[in-house]
């Protein structure tokens, strides 16, 4: 290996590192930078204005995940919005301006943005963004980023200086850097320019994420930094908690777990506590939501209904809030070691979880809450080995030399992800609208469903919501066919709803349809069960057993009414970043944007406007909050009478 040189470059201010970079590189600017929080968002604004301000320049920029705060349209949502984000945020919070152009449609002709995984819905009306998206897996990106001569790589470090010198954490993001940067060596193509941005809140990771000073060309430590990037703590409803009850019943003692980020893996993780902490409440509940028994059945053949001992290995791309809670819940505490350390137990005659030490818990990215960055950081300091940051190719797979380790930890894994829709015949769709719109990207998904048909005991578990909420009503997830699809039938194996679960792993066609038909909601059957037997794959002569006709909501508010009662199933499991007025103010604000989608909706609203009564009690802490307590305008008296009959309702 050729030996590098010191850093010689470094800068305090992120516009003289900018220029410097542009004149280093020459007109044309081929970025690589990391997906989520370890994007410097300051130097990469400072490279975008360069290249916007000179037609000559050009840039080309390969990411994914661009993090934005929400732009709150006028009136009610900005009200709402606008205080909150600033205080969660922070002011002097810093967005990638090429993405807020990017979602408006004026990026200039000069600048290419390649993403291949988007933020959730966010550029569903980008054309831009559209057409240069890149659909990949998420171990693919380091391959295919080879080939587009990267010129340079910009990415959040956090810093350490001790008696050996300057070393650097690639902390956030080890996922992509590490792989990009070895496949560029064996490529014997020349390497791009790294580039550390020195972030001083970034946990100090160890491990893989560890990198020598020489690992970098250029050092920006700017003097002020914004916070960093935090998501807000999110509210999960009954159906989602209902879906979660049954998801952790088949969760294995002594396993492996990976889970995604969302509503539905809070549910999970929440229902995991309760399992591990109200084990009979849990049992009830189960027993609540499916009468007849088939989630235990799953449960005795697949998962388990008793406490956890052993405790769970977590191996998961995504190092997010719901590990933590696990962790401190006593269930993520299965530990592993490195390869060395498998030599040193096989030749002791013992498993290497068995050896003193080692990580529970292996990812290749890190995002979440500010109280997320806290635990890694304290964790890191008190246990070093715990947690083990490190490239997507040693989580996402099980190929090459740490092969047989990655079974090892792995085993009884239960690989957890979300979709948006599945068919009766086992396809999920994940990440693509049937007109070819991308709402976000394949990601690590297809990896892990890959990886759990691989692993002797390994199963993928996707999770989704029976039903959705449309302008033109409520519909079905459940479909009998869709034009787009992110996991192949042929890679079929668990769905859970709140509904069931439906284990479709070596089924025929017609038992998966009928599998799917059970964990749908009643409102549909009858359709799906009618475009079955349409295209010959149900038999004539089914009958939908009553049993499934009770899946309608009502039923899960009687099944988890003991639950909710007894405070076990909170709007916010993990907390709320909201205030107590504000998340008063959340329903109402969804009834109301749900109210207005429909002429009878806007016609009931109109009435309650017309006639809006006194104000309430407890309306008008919400009224102040919002600015409304006393109106000067029309427009803002018609907010005010919107928000009384939202909160009344």
């Amino acid at each position: 290996m050729i030996a590098r040189m010191p850093i010689e470059h470094r800068y305090n201010d992120t516009d003289a590192c900018a220029r410097h970079l542009a004149e280093e590189l020459g007109p044309d600017l081929r970025i690589a930078a990391p997906l989520g929080l370890g994007k410097p968002h300051g130097l990469l604004n400072a490279l975008y204005g360069l290249t916007v301000s000179d037609p000559a320049r050009s840039m080309r920029l390969y990411t994914a995940l661009s993090l934005t705060r929400p732009q709150p349209t006028a009136g009610l949502e900005q009200r709402f919005l606008g205080p909150f984000l600033e205080r969660h945020f922070g002011a002097n919070q810093v967005d990638p301006q090429y993405a807020l152009d990017q979602a408006r449609d004026t990026l200039p002709s000069n600048v290419e943005v390649h993403e291949f995984y988007l933020q959730s819905g966010a550029l569903l009306h980008s054309g831009a963004a559209q057409r240069s998206h890149i659909s990949q897996n998420y171990t693919h990106v380091a391959r295919d980023l080879v080939v587009q001569d990267i010129n340079v790589l910009v990415q959040l470090v956090a810093r350490r200086e001790g008696p050996d010198g300057v070393h650097y954490s690639l902390s956030c993001n080890p996922d992509l850097t590490l792989d990009f940067l070895r496949r560029v060596q064996l490529a014997g193509k020349q390497r791009p320019l790294c580039v550390a941005v020195v972030h001083p809140d970034l946990p100090y990771m160890g491990g893989d994420a560890e990198v020598a000073e020489d690992y970098f060309d250029v050092e920006l430590c700017p003097l002020t930094s914004p916070r960093l990037f935090a998501l807000p703590r999110v509210a999960v409803d009954l159906a989602e908690y209902a879906l979660g009850l049954h998801a952790s019943a088949l969760v294995k003692d002594g396993g492996c777990l990976q889970i995604g980020i969302g509503a539905l893996s809070d549910a999970l993780v929440k229902a995991l506590l309760l399992r591990q902490q109200e084990n009979t409440l849990w049992r009830r509940a189960l027993v609540a939501l499916d009468p007849a028994g088939a989630t235990h059945a799953e449960a005795s053949l697949l998962g388990g209904l008793a406490p956890f001992q052993a405790g769970l290995y977590g191996a998961s791309e995504m190092v997010m809030d719901g590990f933590m809670h696990l962790q401190r819940g006593g269930i993520l505490k299965r530990r592993s070691w490195d390869n060395l350390a498998l030599e040193r137990a096989s030749a002791a005659g013992r498993l290497a979880d068995d050896v003193p030490g080692g990580h529970y818990l292996r990812g290749a990215f890190f995002l979440g809450s500010r109280e997320l960055y806290d635990w890694l950081g304290a964790t890191e300091a008190a246990d070093p080995d715990a947690i083990d940051m490190c490239p997507v190719s040693n989580v996402n797979q099980l190929y090459g030399d740490h092969q047989a380790l990655a079974t090892l930890q792995r085993r009884g894994a239960r690989f957890f992800n979300t979709c948006m829709m599945a068919t009766v015949l086992g396809a999920a769709i994940s990440d693509t609208l049937d007109d070819g719109s991308v709402v976000s990207g394949v990601g690590g998904q297809y990896n892990f469903v890959a990886m759990a048909h691989e692993l002797p005991d390994g199963r993928s578990i996707l999770l989704l919501r029976s039903t959705r909420q449309s302008r033109g009503g409520i519909e079905s997830n459940i479909r009998w066919n869709y034009g787009q699809t992110t996991i192949p039938r042929h890679l079929r194996d668990i769905y859970v709803t709140e509904y069931g679960v439906a284990d479709l792993r070596g089924k025929s066609d017609s038992e998966c349809i009928e599998a799917m038909l059970a964990i749908s909601d009643a409102r549909f059957l009858d359709a799906l069960c009618a475009e079955a037997k349409a295209h010959g794959k149900l038999a004539a002569d089914f009958v939908i057993p009553e049993a499934w006709r009770r899946h309608r909501p009502r039923y899960l508010r009687e099944a988890l009414a003991p639950l909710q009662q007894k405070g076990l199933l909170p709007t916010f499991p993990f907390g709320s970043d909201f205030s107590d007025v504000e998340q008063r103010l959340l329903p109402a604000l969804t009834w109301l944007k749900a109210g207005t989608g429909n002429w009878r909706g806007r016609l009931r609203l109109l009435r309650s406007i017309i006639r809006p009564g006194p104000v309430a009690e407890g309306e008008a802490e919400a009224l102040a909050r919002m600015g409304l307590a006393a109106p000067q305008s029309l427009a803002d008296r018609l907010q005010q009478r919107l928000l009384q009959t939202a909160l009344r309702h």
